[in-house]
């Protein structure tokens, strides 16, 4: 079996790797410290867990959406799916009037090929950060699409278009321009670790930390954020905003960790990732599924997954028939975090 592709959560891992070693780490240590690198991740959590045949079920991402609206979640809702070039000059009516919306590739990872439109201004489309598109431009971007530029593989592809999710105030004040979302790693159905991700003028407006945003690690207890990085270093504020990131309250945390698990569940993958938003109006909406979760969330948490993904290896050991509420009750008992003070 070939190896996995490389997401670009990995990169940054990779690229970042020297946050751990800041303290001059030796490898017996980093072990002691409980991280996990990527071969360590495919090897133990990946193959045993994620049979390939599963795969295509969350890297479809109209897949995924069709099966989470199955199961009773709520998504954004698809303006419409670009497959041919010729459709490629129909998007306006798949708009609908819609001058707020996301072009992403069905097939894409690591935030590559997303497209955050905010409104028009005449007839060109702006983006979060001011810039604007011309109508050819935009048509550029989903061609690109179609021709696989942003896709796993670089296999031909499909432009997703949908609702453009308005984040829950408190969230608002957290992100530059872009709707933050939230990260849940899985396995076996248990929640082990959270993070949120924040964009930043660096990043503009997508939350993808390898382009800039930030990373704003959960405690999966509470749903209270407890640490935060950007590009691999501890802050404690937003650059752009000045804001405080540690000390805030999710919204709907219990909601989210059900979400999360019930994408387990009609998935059937083993070791997975969840990416969340929280709409204003909405609530929590589910955006994705991830069959290959990348690792910059152990930096986000300043803990490495092995001490989390261990209990829980055991623990399934033991009750491998345990449901929905008891594998949440048993991840808000074991992984949760000290708290700092919670910001209102």
């Amino acid at each position: 079996m070939p190896d996995e592709p490389v997401t670009s959560d990995e990169k940054t891992v990779s690229s970042e790797h020297h946050w751990w070693h800041r303290w001059f780490r030796l490898p017996g240590e980093l072990r002691e410290m409980g991280v996990v690198g990527i071969n360590m991740r495919n090897a133990r959590f990946l193959l045993p867990n994620n049979p390939r045949r599963l795969y295509e079920l969350v890297d479809n991402k109209l897949r995924t959406k069709a099966l989470a609206e199955e199961h009773g979640m709520n998504v954004a809702e698809t303006y419409g799916v670009v497959r041919t070039p010729h459709d490629a000059n129909k998007v306006d009516k798949m708009l609908n009037g819609n001058e707020s919306f996301v072009i992403k590739p069905t097939r894409g990872s690591g935030g590559k090929g997303v497209l955050v439109i905010d409104g028009k201004n005449g007839k060109n489309f702006v983006k979060p950060s001011g810039a604007e598109l011309t109508p050819g431009d935009l048509r550029n971007h989903v061609s690109n699409i179609l021709a696989g530029l942003f896709s796993l593989g670089g296999k031909r592809d499909y432009a997703l278009i949908e609702y453009r999710v308005c984040p829950a105030a408190l969230l608002t004040a957290m992100s530059f321009q872009g709707a933050p979302d939230i990260r849940v790693v899985m396995l076996h159905g248990y929640p082990v670790m959270a993070m949120l991700r924040a964009s930043t003028k660096e990043s503009d407006g997508r939350s993808n930390l390898h382009q800039g945003a930030i990373g704003v690690g959960i405690d999966i207890a509470t749903g209270i954020t407890v640490r935060a990085i950007h590009h691999g270093n501890p802050v404690t504020t937003h650059p752009d905003l000045g804001i405080e990131l540690i000390g805030v309250q999710i919204p709907e945390w219990d909601t989210i960790l059900k979400m999360s698990v019930t994408c387990q569940e009609m998935t059937g993958l083993g070791y997975l990732g969840v990416d969340i938003m929280i709409d204003e109006t909405k609530g929590p909406l589910m955006i994705e599924v991830n069959a290959r979760p990348g690792l910059a969330i152990q930096m986000a948490n300043g803990i490495g997954l092995m001490k989390r993904l261990e209990p829980v290896v055991e623990q399934h050991r033991l009750k491998p028939n345990a449901d929905m509420h008891a594998k949440i009750a048993f991840s808000q008992h074991h992984f949760r975090a000290k708290l700092p003070p919670v910001r209102t």
